[in-house]
């Protein structure tokens, strides 16, 4: 334990990855392909809330804000928050944009307060779960979530499927469906299914960046394991699809991510 506490403070020294990545990479970041499917992505958010827009609504690692301001536009109320300043930067400029008001913050989503005041929490698109360093990390990350929900309410994110990288090359999945970098080298560790790799990509300046990523892989019997211990239940694991989350769609080694659905009791 002491050494999980030092560890944690000594990492927070240290400017990680996607921390560089995301400090000049808020309109790069709005280019990427997988942006598109936001709408259709919010559709299914709405589905499991039934369309009840009394329920306040949380987006954890919220980037640029692009589910938030989706379900804003739609008439829901958001609170969100992101590490990145330059993505909350970004954010605030869409949401005036678009004419919704959301309550946005800048917060570290494995140390953020909020006590029983919402009915839903979304993190999606690998916002910060499986980019943390350990496992204790990414553990903390659902506790204040849970911590956050009322009774009652429900937690929907996304994560990299563990089964993914045992029957595909992640290198080659990133540079066919990445369009604004390359994934150079990737290393799958099977001990402690974190994928490493040297990503080259360039900012909002025109600048290369040049960063050695690592991200964790989640089977869903972990994930089942870690929502249990933070409290949850319910819990329903299903196969992602850009733009068209779905519960109908069973999870394969074939699909890159995975869609998560908890309740708090």
């Amino acid at each position: 334990m002491k050494y999980h506490i030092f560890e944690t403070q000594y990492n927070a020294f240290i400017m990680q990855w996607y921390e560089h990545l995301f400090k000049n990479y808020a309109c790069q970041y709005e280019n990427e392909s997988y942006v598109t499917g936001t709408p259709g992505e919010v559709d299914f958010i709405e589905q499991e809330i039934k369309s009840d827009k009394t329920v306040g609504i949380l987006d954890i690692g919220c980037g640029t804000g692009r589910h938030a301001i989706e379900l804003a536009g739609r008439g829901y109320q958001l609170t969100a928050f992101d590490l990145s300043a330059a993505m909350l930067r970004k954010a605030r400029a869409n949401a005036r944009q678009k004419g919704v008001h959301i309550d946005f913050y800048r917060k570290d989503a494995r140390r953020f307060r909020f006590k029983k005041q919402f009915g839903l929490a979304i993190m999606l698109c690998e916002g910060s779960f499986p980019l943390m360093e350990t496992d204790e990390m990414n553990f903390a990350i659902l506790q204040h979530i849970f911590r956050a929900l009322q009774p009652g309410g429900k937690l929907i994110f996304t994560t990299l499927n563990g089964l993914f990288p045992l029957f595909h090359s992640v290198k080659d999945f990133l540079n066919e469906h990445g369009n604004l970098g390359s994934s150079k080298v990737n290393t799958f560790d099977l001990m402690t299914f974190r994928d490493y790799s040297e990503f080259e990509t360039t900012d909002d300046d025109g600048q290369t960046l040049h960063l050695q990523c690592n991200e964790r892989y989640y089977v869903p019997s972990e994930i089942n394991w870690l929502l249990s211990s933070a409290g949850f239940t319910n819990i329903s694991i299903h196969g992602c699809t850009l733009g068209a989350y779905s519960r109908n769609e069973v999870l394969t080694p074939d699909h890159f991510e995975m869609i998560v659905i908890a309740e708090k009791p």
